[in-house]
């Protein structure tokens, strides 16, 4: 009997701290982390100029406005310029959205783009600055970023890589 009497003691302790514990958890855990930026299109206009679409990803698990974008842009070894604006955009969690920059790129980087494009060759970019971005309910933070990848021709669309 006094066996059985410590069993059920111990299965109600059990029990109870883990309701107690449930009942401090508010639910849905709310991260920052840091967003990332990336090239999603890249078109050369007649006039030399470039289009770029810039993916802004948030992979916070809420809501972040993105309020500051200053990028220095290279292709190749060659520094194309620099992407800045003020987008003021809001990003739901773990999402992304595209806005569109136009750039005047520098001579160095229209020579290797006119490589790339003339050869059908892959076109390696960096870019590299800070994203500027406040989380809903919290005060604006600047996220450093630091990536590399590659563009592609797209097939069909002169001047266009993707």
């Amino acid at each position: 009997m006094h066996h059985r009497f410590r069993t059920v003691l111990m299965i109600a302790l059990v029990a109870g701290t883990t309701l107690a514990l449930a009942a401090c958890n508010s639910g849905v855990v709310k991260r920052v982390s840091p967003p990332a930026a990336s090239v999603q299109q890249l078109t050369v206009r007649a006039d030399g100029g470039w289009d770029i679409a810039l993916r802004l990803q948030n992979f916070s698990s809420m809501p972040m406005r993105f309020e500051d974008v200053n990028l220095t842009l290279t292709v190749g070894d060659e520094t194309a310029g620099t992407l800045a604006t003020r987008p003021d955009l809001s990003i739901g969690g773990v999402s992304a959205d595209v806005i569109t920059l136009q750039l005047k790129p520098a001579s160095g980087a229209r020579l290797v783009m006119a490589d790339a494009l003339a050869g059908n060759r892959t076109l390696a970019y960096a870019l590299k600055g800070t994203v500027s971005a406040t989380p809903q309910e919290k005060k604006q933070r600047s996220f450093e970023v630091d990536s590399r990848s590659t563009l592609n021709q797209a097939p069909g669309l002169p001047g266009v890589l993707r």
